[in-house]
């Protein structure tokens, strides 16, 4: 049941940001460079920009300890996929194969 919760929240990880993320650039037709420098230029911006970067740091550990704990293959691949989609979309992703394996 939990694997299943994980699976949807993945699909939700990835469709919701780019969703927004599409919305966004189709209505202000912005670089990433300017993109960023306007969600930082408020403190409240950059205090969910910070929050953010710190968790990923703390998933990329838990990512690889877990994965080692475990011994599952291709731990490097969701610290990769936090860079490329997001932590929204890794998390999830990460949680679902790590009950995959636990079911083993």
């Amino acid at each position: 049941m939990k694997k299943n919760i994980y699976l949807i929240l993945t699909v939700i990880g990835f469709v919701l940001p780019y969703y927004f993320i599409f919305k966004f650039y189709t209505a202000n037709e912005m670089s990433t460079t300017a993109a960023l420098a306007q969600l930082t230029a408020l403190d409240w911006g950059a205090l969910l920009a910070a929050d953010l970067t710190i968790s990923v740091f703390a998933a990329w550990t838990f990512f690889y300890n877990e994965a080692k704990r475990l011994q599952m293959k291709y731990w490097w691949a969701y610290p990769l996929v936090t860079l490329m989609v997001g932590l929204s979309f890794a998390l999830p992703l990460f949680l679902y194969f790590r009950e995959r394996q636990l079911e083993q």
